[in-house]
């Protein structure tokens, strides 16, 4: 089969994390026979170096007219007195909002070998971490009216917290069908003892699941959903929430099971097209250093695989080969254990694009 990936590289650390995913791939092409055809597209910091603005229109279209979009990362404190609609940050905004991916799915596995990576009691880490957050991407606070008025001491900021029904119910759906392919369990996260927003989102959830009378819903305040990712992460099956939830939850959850830097995501909407990402930073203050840590971008290359391509014994073959890897000592700086191998992103991406190809011998 071929397939056409539009590649973001982004700034800071991303393009070294990228680079790693599409060996990945190409080793993955390799053993079973499949063509995948890059195509690189700038946004972000470089879009904003090159051409004044974060998402090119140009961009935009070449994405439109991939089969998947992979992305590295965006942002740096170099682009951080620029005005908000400048930032890089605003291309993932658009990229969400301009190829309609409304739910951001982000698997958090804590992997066997990385138990004495995981900050929490091992007593806690021993019954192992294996939830997904389903956030919503293209409504709520980062999408809302925004604005500044006044000046002097009366100079005031808002931004505007919108949800709309049929933006709740289709991401609610999203979550109960992942839970009905898992442990039938559904946290809906909201603060509705004081929004008026998470108000409507409660009700609406609560109509969803009396579709889906064989999964349980559990509904959670945020500020407690916070505790308990870090009291009783295994009691998680699939968590629902906001966007800016949604976007803080996770970057918890990812702490947990050993480091931010191995953990994937896939943003998807009503079609096969997904745009795939670790759920990381730029990291500036590591890149071109060789030390940042590949593996969630190439687990977010898995994700495509299965998500995108409905290759799922391919994408398999990726998760083993980086739980292979693991298994075997190899460790970047941010997971690095006493006794382990500590090795810098390419030989990471190096292992774990070895142990696929080995599979094929």
């Amino acid at each position: 089969m071929k397939f056409k990936i539009a590649v973001i590289k982004g700034d800071g650390i991303g393009p070294e994390v990228v680079n790693e995913a599409i060996k990945v791939l190409n080793a993955v092409g390799n053993r079973f026979g499949h063509t995948f055809h890059f195509q690189e597209v700038v946004a972000g910091g470089q879009a904003i170096d090159s051409f004044g603005e974060p998402l090119p229109a140009k961009a935009l279209d070449t994405c439109r007219a991939s089969d998947s979009v992979l992305l590295g990362a965006v942002g740096g404190p170099r682009w951080d007195a620029l005005p908000g609609h400048l930032r890089p940050e605003r291309a993932l905004l658009g990229l969400r909002s301009g190829l309609d991916l409304f739910a951001n799915i982000r698997p958090a596995v804590l992997f066997p070998a990385l138990k004495g990576a995981c900050p929490l009691r091992q007593d806690i880490a021993e019954k192992g971490i294996d939830l997904v957050v389903v956030r919503e991407s293209t409504g709520g606070i980062y999408f809302g009216k925004r604005g500044r008025k006044n000046s002097g001491a009366d100079e005031s900021a808002y931004d505007t917290e919108l949800y709309s029904r049929m933006e709740v119910e289709r991401i609610a759906r999203i979550a109960f069908e992942t839970a009905a392919k898992r442990r039938k369990h559904v946290t809906s996260i909201d603060k509705a003892n004081i929004l008026e927003s998470s108000r409507l989102w409660r009700e609406v959830v609560h109509e969803v699941a009396s579709s889906y009378p064989d999964i349980t819903l559990a509904d959670m305040l945020v500020d407690n959903a916070a505790m308990q990712l870090v009291r009783n992460p295994s009691a998680f099956d699939v968590i629902v929430t906001s966007n800016m939830f949604g976007d803080i939850l996770s970057d918890e959850a990812a702490q947990i099971t050993g480091s931010i830097g191995i953990l994937a995501s896939a943003s998807l909407g009503s079609s096969s097209l997904g745009m795939y990402e670790p759920i990381h930073g730029s990291a500036p203050d590591i890149a071109g250093q060789g030390k940042a840590n590949p593996i969630a971008t190439i687990l977010s290359a898995a994700m495509m695989l299965k998500m995108s391509f409905g290759l799922e014994e391919e994408a398999y073959a990726v998760e083993k080969a980086v739980n292979d890897a693991l298994e075997a000592g190899y460790r970047t700086g941010d997971i690095m254990e006493p006794g382990k191998k500590l090795v810098g992103t390419e030989t990471m991406g190096r292992v774990i694009t070895e142990n696929i190809l080995k599979a094929n011998q």
